[in-house]
């Protein structure tokens, strides 16, 4: 799926959702994609921070626990975990509990989106 993050006020929105009806009207397929959109630059611009994006890379190319990845990226886990919460609220990361084989469990991060795109 591909996630597009913009800015964009409720005119925006709603030229999307015009968009995407007559798509449906005219039984024209879909595109399969999801927009994130700020109404405040300052919002997007607290999302994308040059460590998020790199925790979204390294997520993509090879998922993982929130420690395995602290110690890949050679960060604090917990400033990781932060990351990890805010990129999950936007639904660009999943995290899935999973059992670990013996004993415990462990929170596995993957990407959701395949490709990510930054319309300003």
């Amino acid at each position: 799926m591909k996630t597009v993050i913009t800015t964009g006020g409720p005119d925006e929105f709603f030229k999307r959702g015009k968009r995407v009806a007559q798509l449906a009207d005219q039984g024209k397929p879909i595109p399969h994609e999801r927009t994130i959109s700020f109404e405040d630059p300052a919002d997007l611009a607290r999302l994308v921070t040059t460590a998020k994006l790199v925790l979204f890379r390294e997520v993509r190319g090879c998922p993982g626990s929130i420690t395995d990845l602290a110690m890949r990226l050679h960060r604090d886990r917990s400033s990781v975990k932060r990351d990890v919460d805010a990129l999950e609220r936007f639904g660009l990361l999943e995290v899935e509990e999973k059992p670990l084989p013996g004993h415990g469990r462990m929170k596995e991060v993957r990407a959701v989106a395949e490709q990510v795109l930054l319309a300003i």
